[in-house]
């Protein structure tokens, strides 16, 4: 009797100091198939001969070298460029503006808080159809104008080929801004206030301290926002699908949106999993570096 209770309780002990782990295992294997598994499928059918169905027959470079000949690719990737590099400047040069503003102690600063971050509360879909609303001419501003007595006024950039992706990068910014401004606001208040006042002492402006010591001394957020922005940019699909529809055409198309059409309406598989890589490539040597310099970072500090 001794030896088998002192068994079980040594099992029940052992459950214990592993329950954690054993509630979260199932979790974890399901992530590792559904994630890094699928990952690793797409990889393959991206060397493969697929097309409309998966096949396992080994093609080599040979779905990289016809995305890389598809204008439609290169026409993506020039819209995530632009689409990129306009949407991150923006939203820093927006997110940090706001987060200076609310950082003056203003009357009604959680009221503004709140309705700067509620975009990003929002769907991308909702998003988009929102802005396609108020973006039509039909419809939206440009009608809205005509009624009120301006019948010169023109806004037709959401069915302008040239125009279209800039009306993504408006829609983007407007959602994405606040919560740029968020991080930039808990990193201002961060900022160790005896600094700020022996500043003040000494003489500086307001704009002095911000530009030369508060916004030098929040670099890092900078980085993280900056790496957030990025992310959020190469896989675009969802507010993209739901403004333009990747038109008129395929002029505003995104490398998801590319890679969705090709997957699963052009029956082009393996080009759909050749260009799923190159994102995936495009994240990881984004993401990778931050990561890095984070953890180097933190090993310095401890």
């Amino acid at each position: 009797m001794g030896a088998s209770s002192s068994t079980e309780s040594n099992l029940t002990a052992s459950i214990q100091r592993h329950l954690s782990k054993i509630v979260v295992a199932p979790s974890f294997a399901a992530s590792l198939f559904f994630v890094y598994g699928f990952i690793l499928w797409t990889g393959y059918m991206a060397f493969s001969k697929s097309r409309m169905l998966p096949v396992w027959d080994w093609a080599g470079l040979r779905q990289y070298e016809r995305l890389w000949q598809m204008e439609r690719w290169h026409v993506a990737i020039e819209n995530l460029l632009i689409f990129g590099g306009l949407f991150i400047v923006i939203c820093l040069f927006l997110g940090c503006l706001l987060a200076v503003l609310l950082d003056q102690r203003i009357r009604a600063e959680g009221v503004l808080r709140t309705i700067f971050l509620y975009p990003m509360a929002l769907s991308f879909i909702v998003t988009g159809t929102v802005w396609k609303w108020l973006l039509n001419p039909g419809l939206g501003l440009e009608s809205m104008m005509h009624d009120l007595g301006w019948t010169s006024f023109k806004f037709d950039w959401l069915v302008n080929s040239d125009m279209a992706i800039y009306t993504v990068v408006i829609a983007a910014v407007w959602q994405a801004s606040g919560f740029v401004m968020a991080m930039f606001l808990a990193a201002l208040r961060g900022v160790d206030q005896d600094i700020i006042r022996a500043a003040y002492m000494d003489g500086a402006s307001l704009p002095r301290i911000y530009f030369g010591i508060i916004i030098p001394s929040i670099r890092p957020v900078f980085l993280s926002a900056i790496v957030v922005l990025a992310h959020l940019a190469v896989k675009s699909f969802d507010l993209v699908i739901a403004l333009t529809g990747g038109g008129p055409g395929y002029s505003s198309d995104l490398p998801a949106t590319f890679m969705y059409t090709m997957a699963f309406q052009r029956n082009q598989l393996g080009v759909g999993a050749a260009s799923a890589m190159m994102m995936l490539a495009t994240v990881m040597a984004i993401i990778v570096p931050y990561l890095y310099s984070e953890l180097r970072g933190g090993k310095k500090n401890g």
